[in-house]
């Protein structure tokens, strides 16, 4: 797959991270006041999403977690809708010879596994929302780079884990820069600018961002 034209500011090869007290409170304040905000107000999508996935795979699950690498190299389990075949992580191997990223990544635009609700919530980065209780729970916070599998982090260098030095986020500068168009190097980049530049201005900027994702399907998103 071509390198996307994201361009990010090369960031210095030791990260500086900006865990102020007042910031790190005033983040995670917001994180659960709008994860208690956005499970009321979408209690219904749930709701309907659910009922979809069941009547296309009614032996299905509805949600799916999975283990995932967070803050200090942390492993937790993330939550998500499930808009995959149940056996998912077993049909893998048979398609890691078919990635269309780079790095510690595996994106396929056509992926067979994929349901056919599954694509349209995956579209809309729907599937991401049960994210919310990971961000009640601490794991997670609104915004922050992506959390990655444990096989990814193995490939990973000193350079790449710090992206790992935060709390990992349901959305971030990746998430709303084009997604499965921007390669592994590309997306570290951004992460670490984040990491350094962040504050509460940027977080609240890029969950307006989401949002607007989330209405105007994510051509990124696959």
């Amino acid at each position: 797959m071509a390198e996307s034209k994201v361009n990010p500011i090369r960031v210095q090869s030791q990260v500086v991270v900006n865990d102020t007290v007042t910031y790190l409170f005033l983040k995670r304040t917001m994180d659960i006041v709008g994860a208690f905000i956005g499970l009321l107000m979408l209690l219904f999508v749930f709701l309907i999403v659910a009922i979809l996935i069941k009547l296309e795979d009614p032996k299905g699950p509805i949600f799916f977690s999975q283990k995932r690498i967070g803050k200090n190299q942390k492993e937790f389990k993330m939550y998500k809708f499930r808009s995959m075949v149940t056996d998912a992580e077993v049909k893998l191997q048979e398609l890691l010879d078919q990635n269309e990223t780079t790095g510690a990544m595996f994106k396929m635009k056509n992926d067979p596994r994929v349901t056919k609700i599954g694509k349209f919530i995956r579209k809309t980065s729907i599937d991401e929302l049960p994210q919310l209780f990971n961000v009640l729970k601490g794991d997670m916070s609104l915004v922050g780079p992506r959390p990655p599998l444990p096989r990814e982090v193995e490939e990973y260098t000193l350079y790449d884990k710090q992206r790992l030095l935060v709390q990992p986020g349901c959305t971030g500068i990746w998430q709303v820069s084009g997604r499965s168009n921007i390669g592994f190097k590309e997306m570290v980049e951004l992460d670490l600018y984040y990491i350094q530049t962040r504050n509460c201005k940027v977080d609240i900027k890029l969950i307006l961002k989401t949002v607007k994702i989330i209405i105007l399907p994510n051509k990124g998103a696959y």
